[in-house]
């Protein structure tokens, strides 16, 4: 007799995705402010901003997400160092 698994629930990801889902969703929300910013004020909102802007944010997303995969363990230690745990109940 075949025993059919009931679907997993579709809309999210399974947990052990989320050492990846933070850090894109992180680099995409900084990325896209810090690159506005920075080409804002350095363009001024002129038409020549908007013209700019995409590929300033592509490349800072390119260097930034890696970055954050590499220093996120290193990130963590510091935090579990300067942070007091929680205590267990």
């Amino acid at each position: 007799m075949t025993r059919f698994h009931a679907p997993r629930p579709r809309g999210k990801l399974p947990a052990r995705y989320a050492a990846i889902v933070m850090p894109l969703v992180l680099s995409v929300l900084m990325t896209f402010v810090v690159s506005a910013i920075s080409t804002l004020r350095s363009l001024g909102p002129t038409p020549a901003f908007i013209a700019t802007w995409p590929a300033a944010w592509g490349i800072s997303w390119l260097v930034a997400f890696p970055t954050l995969l590499t220093v996120l363990p290193l990130v963590r230690r510091i935090v579990a160092f300067a942070v007091e745990t929680p205590p267990s109940n």
